[in-house]
Parts: structure tokens; sequence; C-alpha cells
């Protein structure tokens, strides 16, 4: 399965929030928030039950339920002010709970922690610059293991060199770039450049980070660019993908290592 093909089959696998007995403006707050997420949400009464509750579902298949007043619980006071840093850091958008928005700010956590794979639609170049920083800042915080990231086109890497020469400097950190053999390669001195001539590589951003041996930490972006300059895709913090994109890479372009002449091995 390409790396397209994983895109679109993430994209099917969407889910479906029902909302039952809520006021139709807690369904679009609820729409609103989570519109750049693979999941569908629709209303619906019932005769009898509780008022303002929300069930997940996926394939048919219930994953969890939660009342309303959970799913858009926010929190206050110190608890607000100090949620936006861990240890003296900003804390990463789209951490492993999912969230994604301001600081602290917990709307949908309940129903976030069950999606392991996060769809955004229009994301701009700028986006996925700032999506593809968190990944890369955890890859040089826990300083190991191996981090794959494609740039479209070697002018779109040589715009990068400094970034990931200084990530892979990092003695433990093993790190890939990909790209289409498209404009001036840049010099590389502490990570391998693989050039793919694919259709894909050239039509998708990807950032994939093995945890160094951390399940938790295991993360990967993958987006296809859908019209100039928008791309289309999703976050996953789920090591069963993540392990499938980087296998996938290092499988299909491994061989593809930038020569000292210019070419590629493959």
């Amino acid at each position: 399965m390409s790396l397209i093909e994983l895109i679109a089959g993430v994209e099917a696998h969407e889910a479906t929030l029902t909302v039952f007995n809520a006021d139709p403006a807690v369904t679009d707050e609820l729409r609103e928030h989570f519109a750049d997420r693979n999941v569908r949400i629709v209303d619906d009464q019932t005769a009898s039950g509780p008022e303002e509750f929300a069930v997940l579902a996926r394939d048919g298949e219930f994953v969890t339920a939660v009342t309303v007043g959970d799913l858009l619980s926010r929190p206050s006071g110190d608890e607000a002010e100090g949620s936006g840093t861990e240890d003296g850091e900003p804390r990463e958008r789209g951490g492993e709970s999912g969230e994604r928005d301001g600081a602290g700010d917990r709307v949908g956590r309940p129903v976030l922690d069950h999606l392991d794979e996060t769809m955004f639609t229009s994301y701009s170049r700028e986006d996925m610059v700032a999506a593809s920083r968190e990944i890369e800042d955890r890859a040089w915080r826990v300083g190991d293991g191996a981090l794959h990231a494609g740039f479209q086109t070697l002018d779109v890497l040589t715009g990068e060199a400094d970034t990931y020469d200084l990530l892979g400097e990092k003695e433990r950190l093993d790190v890939h770039a990909y790209a289409a053999d498209e404009g001036e390669a840049p010099d590389v001195e502490h990570y391998t450049v693989h050039v793919g001539e694919t259709a894909e590589i050239r039509e998708t951003w990807f950032v994939a980070y093995d945890g160094g041996g951390y399940e938790d930490a295991k993360c990967a972006l993958l987006a296809e660019e859908r019209a100039p300059g928008e791309f289309y895709g999703f976050w996953s913090y789920d090591p069963e993908t993540v392990d499938y994109i980087i296998d996938y890479l290092t499988e299909r372009y491994g061989g593809s290592e930038r020569t000292d002449d210019g070419g590629a091995t493959a």
C-alpha cells in the first residue's frame, strides 16, 4: 500500500459521532471543533433516555459514549493557566491526547483519545511546516531512533538543510530525507538523502519518527498535495501506523541514497 493509498484508507475509515437530545447549537459547536478531524458529526433525538449525550462509532461498531457536558468540558483557573507547558516547555500541538487547539483547551478529549489517526483538510505549506516542527522537536528531545521526512523536491529540502544537519548531529538519531530530483541538492553531512523517482514522493509531505525505543513517542504526519499549496492528510500516534510508514519508506526507497556525483543509486 503506497503513501497515497494509506491516506485514502484513513480517509475512508471515518468515525461518526452522534449527538443525542441536544440543542442544535451544541451540535454546531462540536461540528466546528471537529472540522479537521476524521469524524462526522450528526444529531438525533430519542423518545426517552438521557439528555445531551454522544456516541462514537466506527464502521458501524460502538467505540465510546460520553455526556455532552464531559465532551465540552474546559479547565478553569490555575489548571487552564498551567496546562500549556510541561516541565517549562511548550506542549506539543497534536500531543498524545490529540489536543491541537489553544493551550489547555480540552474540548473533545473523551472522543479524541479514541481517534488514532486525525485527518485534516486544506493545510497550507505554513501549516505543514508548523506541524512538521512538532515531530522534529520530539525527535530532537528524545535524541534517539530514526526520523524520516519527505520534502517533495530537492529545492524544498535545500531550504531545510540547516535544520536537518542539526538534527543529524545527534549521535543516536538516524535522519533520512526524501525528495524528487528537482532543483539543486543541498550539501549533506549528517543525514541521508533518498532521491525517489516516483510521483508519490513529489506529491506527498511526510515526517515520521520511530520513537527512539518509546512506543508513546512514535508519531507521523502524512499528507497529499491535492491542489497547489493545499494538503490533505493525517496525524497519527498509533504505533502500527507509524511503523508501517517507516517500513514502507525503508523498503521502497532505502536503496536510493544520493551519491557524491549527484546521482541516485536506484
